[in-house]
Order: C-alpha cells, then structure tokens, then sequence
C-alpha cells in the first residue's frame, strides 16, 4: 500500500477582499495597553517633544496632572489596532482621514481599543476595488472615548 501525503494549506490571516464588509458592520480591536516607551518612541520617532508629554514635572502642572499620549500616537494606535481584525490584507490605499476629535486624554498605563463601525461600504468607477469609510471610536478601560476618527480606504475586490 502506498501511503497518500496531502499537502496541508498554510493557514494564516484571512484574505479579506472589500465585499467581506458591508455598510453598517461593527468591528472591535484587540487592545494594547500605552507606556511611556510608547510616548518617548513617538517622540523620537515624530521629533514631538513636547513637555506635556514627556516631562514629568510640567505635565504635573497641567490640567491634566500627569504626562498624556500624543494625540496623533492615539490616532495612529487607533488605526494600527484595527489592521489587527485582518479586513486589511487587501489595501490599495489608504485615502485620508476626516472628523479626527481628540476627547479625553490617554495616560500612561490607560489600555486602549478600537470600535469601529462601517459607515460607507460601496463600489467605485475601478472594476477591481471599492471603498470602506469606517468610523473610529478609541476607547479606554472605563468605557470612555478618548478619540474619534473616520478613515476611508480603497480595497481590493474579487
């Protein structure tokens, strides 16, 4: 008897193309939990040194009491979560942001998630792609919101 090997299908993140979301959907992120080598990275990584967030002493001094994130690193947190629920394996572009509120601020120690929802999922005048506008909302462990956005792309269709 000869013995029969099947090769096995590697499996990984799903191939979503944009027909995998329609108008309305809801979709939530896994969350990450924000440091203060989040706030210096940025910082290094943007040239925002600014001492709200970054220096101890001033940041006391504020309103706020203490260092708070980037609004932008919220911002881009926000939309790096989302890319973690795999409806993104199949981008064309990214076409722009709108809408972007800063509400409450982010501590150090706050973890944050995204919940989004599909607000435009429609074709374009491009046989191969249509376009997902989905709204933002960051939101931290006690249920606030701390940001809101929407972000419009172009996705690849079957």
């Amino acid at each position: 008897m000869s013995e029969q090997v099947q090769e096995k299908l590697v499996k990984g993140r799903p191939d979503h193309f944009w027909d995998a979301l329609e108008t309305g959907d809801r979709l939530q992120s896994p969350g990450i939990t924000v440091t203060e080598a989040h706030l210096v990275q940025w910082a290094g990584l943007t040239g925002d040194w600014v001492s709200l967030h970054l220096d101890e002493e001033y940041a006391a001094q504020t309103p706020f009491g203490q260092r708070i994130g980037h609004g932008p690193l919220t911002l881009s947190v926000g939309l790096g979560l989302m890319t973690q629920t795999g409806y993104f394996s199949n981008v064309i572009a990214w076409l722009g942001l709108d809408a972007v509120r800063a509400v409450k601020p982010v501590f150090i120690g706050d973890t944050i998630h995204v919940e989004a929802t599909v607000s435009q999922a429609r074709e374009t005048s491009k046989a191969g792609a249509g376009l997902w506008t989905i709204d933002y909302t960051v939101v931290k462990q006690d249920g606030s919101t701390v940001m809101t956005f929407s972000s419009s792309f172009l996705i690849k269709r079957r």
